[in-house]
């Protein structure tokens, strides 16, 4: 029986789908105007690794998460480069893949982009009208808060709060609304922005209805679990609800996860701070596994801080995996007996233990800490108990069990293999000749190759530069 905490009740609830053997899975995606940063990595993995054991229950999971490839930042990005805000989210949605596949993050079984679902946020927009529900002054559409009664629940705020003690969170043109309180669900054409016609005139959507559309699309009126990182609860997925809800008349998620926030050395993630990185920075001094491992060492409710000493310490103990994985790969290769001997019966009996306490943390809301830890006593009890003497079946079936248990955490434990000095350079010389025959497809394909074997390039006057990291 599988645990979750859900933000709208403060407790955790047994899950329970919607459809029997099958879950709904919404997840809000990155905003697309440059590389994604660590900060935007936790979700990612969290809600991977949630999927990935969902389907290790028996589940067929229909996961979705957006890519937002319209927003005032893509425009401003795209102003600064004297190119199409199409461009830039283009552009970004491809290095945010490469980054999600360094992290091993499955792609969702749908990925849609805002610039394509306009036609149904329009729908949307033009059905919460018709219920009074939104109202349109000079071409922009706002939202009724105050009329949906139900406003609040997820973040358990208090409207009068809001409006009496907390000015900073109203939305700017308060004069065109009947309440400050009033959202934007389609806004006006500016010069130099993309737009797209609507009844209201030349336009783009609010951010807010986006994600509730999407949503309907590819899952339905109802999902089961909504996701995304805890700053998202207000106002964006109480708005979500909101419209969702006031359109369908139906609960929209049944369970809503939030992951917390990332420090960089105890102290918030700031571009002023100067303790900002991008994943693409990180991937050059660490291996994303590293990464993923470290994200997943903590409960993803529980505040994470990141430093280089974590990290470090996160890369030794990938490392006591994956050598406890070669190790019995070694002996199981090298065995002189293959059936399992009559004494090995009670110790794989005893390994299933850890196995079992595995699932019992992970069915526990989702406690990749401790699971993390039921890996770890498999593997010390795996390194006391498999060794020379032991049979074949023994140490392939002890193997098979830890490299299990990481697959639905999404930890590689395979150790990569190190390339020669020589192979470095053949590759280089062969990415130069990409380059010079305009294949420049093969040429970043070579790239992220040396990258992922920690071989880091660097073109300069003189010539490529390589280092291993």
């Amino acid at each position: 029986m599988i645990q979750i905490y859900n933000t709208l009740s403060k407790k955790k609830e047994e899950f329970i789908p919607l459809e029997e053997g099958k879950v709904r899975m919404y997840v809000c995606g990155p905003t697309v105007y440059n590389f994604i940063h660590i900060g935007n990595a936790r979700p990612m993995i969290v809600f991977d690794t949630v999927r990935r054991y969902l389907e290790h229950k028996g589940y067929e999971v229909n996961f979705v998460s957006n890519f937002t490839d319209v927003d005032d930042k893509i425009i401003k990005k795209a102003n600064e480069e004297g190119v199409s805000a199409e461009e830039i989210s283009q552009r970004y949605i491809e290095e945010c893949k490469r980054d999600m596949k360094g992290m091993n993050i499955c792609p969702a079984t749908a990925h849609p982009l805002a610039t394509q679902e306009i036609g149904g946020m329009i729908d949307m927009i033009s059905d919460l009208i018709e219920k009074e529900y939104a109202y349109a002054v000079n071409g922009t559409v706002y939202f009724r808060t105050r009329r949906f009664e139900e406003y609040g629940k997820l973040s358990h705020k208090n409207l009068d709060d809001l409006q009496a003690g907390n000015r900073s969170l109203l939305v700017s043109g308060e004069e065109e609304k009947e309440d400050p309180l009033d959202f934007v669900l389609w806004k006006p054409k500016k010069e130099g922005e993309p737009s797209w016609p609507s009844p209201w005139g030349d336009g783009r959507p609010g951010w807010h209805i986006e994600c509730s559309v999407m949503s309907r699309k590819y899952l339905g009126e109802q999902i089961d679990i909504h996701g995304g990182g805890e700053d998202l609860i207000f106002p964006h997925h109480e708005n979500e609800i909101a419209q969702s809800e006031a359109c369908s008349k139906k609960v929209f998620a049944r369970y809503w996860m939030h992951n917390a926030f990332l420090n960089i050395d105890n102290r918030k993630m700031s571009k002023s701070l100067g303790n900002f990185f991008t994943v693409r920075e990180i991937s050059e001094r660490y291996d994303l596994q590293i990464l993923r491992f470290f994200m997943l060492n903590a409960h993803y409710r529980s505040p994470l801080n990141f430093s280089a000493e974590l990290m470090e310490a996160s890369r030794n103990a990938l490392e006591r995996i994956q050598t406890a994985v070669d190790n019995l790969k070694y002996t199981a290769e090298h065995a002189a007996v293959t059936e399992l001997l009559s004494e090995e019966e009670a110790i794989l009996k005893e390994a299933e233990n850890f196995a079992q306490k595995f699932d019992e943390s992970m069915d526990d809301d989702f406690n990749t800490a401790d699971a993390i830890a039921a890996v770890f006593d498999l593997v010390k009890y795996a390194n006391t108990h498999v060794g020379e003497g032991s049979s074949r079946t023994l140490a392939e079936r002890m193997c098979e069990r830890i490299q299990s248990l990481c697959r639905i955490l999404g930890i590689i434990t395979e150790k990569k293999q190190e390339l020669l000095d020589s192979d470095i350079e053949a590759l280089i010389e062969e990415r130069k000749a990409a380059r010079k025959a305009k294949d420049f497809a093969r040429a970043d394909e070579i790239r992220d190759l040396l990258l992922q074997k920690g071989i880091l390039l660097e073109d300069t006057r003189e010539g490529v530069k390589w280092k291993r990291v």
